[in-house]
């Protein structure tokens, strides 16, 4: 079973460089996109609704704003949109498809790197958040919860560490969340279970030829229940053509997609 996931920093914009013709060739069963930035009625166009996939989208009520979408070769039992919080759910940030005992989430955590307030409104996130993680791990369901979760876990997920440690996405309050997660709370980091290898980013910044250098950020997970972490087959982070300031993260997991 191949799960992909992208931050598309905007849907159109990724479909104008080229994103749906890749995805054409990848053998994908389930695709997770985040920051659609595009209400469902703006994606009339055919391409946004690609030929094997069942397509779900949840917008953020404001425009150009936020968003995540899941495309899925079988038709889920239920797509679950939101987390029952108001002031998240109006920024379209959390979408889920299920299939008999598994589910597979797109996710979009906020970024606190505009501004304070939007720091806060992360910190906030994270708040809420962890309860419901906790929530999902004492139900009978395995989970793939994929997206942008705006924190570099550790000093291998990111290139200049040393002079971001007081910098949104990789805060010691944010590291210390990710340590729960994938410590108490029982998570597993999907791609380290078979690549630990440095310099594995999957963000670059648009300044400084971040790209060309391969200064990056490793904010992209596939994270998920640890029957699934045994699960993991093989892993990889497309960079030969660019269709956003992210790059797809592909997971193969051991796992027979028309029986889940």
């Amino acid at each position: 079973m191949r799960v992909i996931s992208l931050n598309a920093n905007g849907i159109r914009s990724a479909a104008r460089k080229g994103f749906f013709n890749w995805l054409r060739v990848q053998r994908a069963d389930v695709v997770c996109i985040q920051e659609t930035k595009a209400q469902e009625h703006q994606l009339d166009h055919g391409m946004f609704r690609p030929g094997p996939f069942h397509c779900y989208y949840f917008d953020a009520e404001k425009k150009g704003y936020s968003g995540v979408a899941i495309y899925a070769r079988r038709r889920p039992d239920e797509v679950i949109r939101g987390l029952g919080s108001d002031e998240f759910d109006r920024e379209g940030r959390y979408i889920e498809a299920r299939f008999g005992k598994l589910s597979v989430a797109s996710l979009y955590l906020p970024s606190g790197s505009s501004s304070e307030a939007r720091q806060e409104a992360k910190f906030r996130f994270l708040e809420l958040f962890m309860p419901y993680l906790r929530k999902l791990r004492r139900q009978r369901r395995e989970y793939i919860l994929c997206g942008d979760w705006n924190i570099a876990h550790k000093a291998i997920d990111l290139k200049n560490w040393r002079s971001n440690q007081k910098n949104s996405g990789f805060l010691p309050q944010e590291r210390a969340w990710m340590d729960q997660l994938l410590g108490p709370a029982g998570y597993v980091d999907a791609f380290r279970v078979v690549n630990q290898e440095p310099d594995q980013y999957t963000w670059w910044s648009n300044r400084g030829r971040a790209w060309d250098k391969n200064v990056g950020w490793r904010i992209d997970y596939q994270i998920v229940t640890p029957g699934l972490g045994k699960a993991v087959r093989q892993t990889s982070i497309y960079k030969r053509k660019r269709f956003s300031d992210h790059a797809p993260l592909i997971v193969d997991y051991d796992l027979d997609p028309g029986s889940t």
